[in-house]
């Protein structure tokens, strides 16, 4: 099983510039992630829905006034997804995908789990990636066929052998999802119950999926395909060592109806569980 996003047995999209371009795009995204900081409390003061949305859109105008333009700088060339919670393939060429702050639902709540992320992706396959945690400081990257990285220092998923010692995790990519799905991730959170050791039901993807390419979780599962919430946790995973799929363990596109990253080792365990989900 190729552990490429896109489905390919060795890295094919990579450019020689690529490796200098996502430092460049990991100096964006610490930038970005400064100016988010600014408007982070631990103190929210929400009356209701109101306030949590206009919060949220509020923090996506100041993040994207420093994102946008910065990473056009770098790559002029390449399209924009306007919408952070589009889902589906992209036309072909160069495209940012970015979440100017993902987990912004924990950032207006005055919670911790919150960054900033961009990502490249070229005919539907992401080559480089940056995502800057400004709350802990640390900037995790990865580059097609070179390596998933934090702060510099190579990541390496871990090394458990059975699904009964792992932390495992999943979650909504955003709120209003169908009953179908919500009926599909209380089942998989059941099922996974007795098979895994822990698990956890979290926003964002993208916090846990960089808990696997590090090492700390083994396995990350959604019933929800928004790009910007998988693409660059995916790519982390994959350099990482680590395996990106969909739930039944076959190649993972952006056309894929679900969504699993896990480990070479728990792989086929994993599927096993997810399997039973209809």
């Amino acid at each position: 099983m190729s552990p490429y996003p896109n489905g390919t047995t060795k890295p094919g999209a990579r450019t020689p510039g690529d490796r200098k371009l996502a430092l460049e795009v990991a100096a964006v995204v610490r930038k970005t992630g400064a100016r988010v900081l600014e408007r982070f409390s631990t103190t929210p003061d929400l009356g209701g829905r109101d306030e949590v949305v206009a919060g949220i859109h509020a923090n996506d105008d100041a993040s994207l006034a420093v994102l946008r333009p910065e990473l056009a700088r770098l790559r002029p060339e390449a399209g924009w997804v306007e919408d952070e919670l589009e889902s589906g393939a992209l036309p072909g060429g160069e495209w940012w995908v970015t979440d100017p702050v993902e987990g912004n639902i924990n950032h207006v709540h005055g919670m911790h789990d919150w960054g900033v992320t961009a990502t490249l992706v070229r005919d539907n396959t992401p080559v480089l990636t940056a995502v800057h945690l400004p709350l802990t400081g640390e900037t995790y990257t990865a580059v097609q066929g070179g390596g998933a990285f934090l702060d510099g220092v190579p990541l390496r998923h871990s090394p458990k052998k059975g699904i009964e010692g792992a932390l495992v995790g999943t979650g909504q990519a955003r709120p209003g999802e169908s009953a179908e799905t919500f009926e599909r991730i209380g089942a998989s959170v059941t099922a996974m119950l007795n098979a895994a050791m822990v698990i956890r039901v979290s926003v964002p993807a993208t916090l846990q999926l960089i808990q696997i390419a590090a090492g700390r979780m083994e396995a990350f599962w959604q019933y929800s395909q928004v790009r910007s919430g998988l693409l660059a946790g995916a790519l982390l995973v994959a350099e990482a060592g680590g395996v990106v799929s969909d739930t039944r363990g076959r190649p993972w596109s952006l056309e894929s109806e679900d969504f699993l990253a896990t480990t070479p080792a728990l792989q086929a365990a994993v599927v096993e569980v997810l399997a039973t989900i209809g």
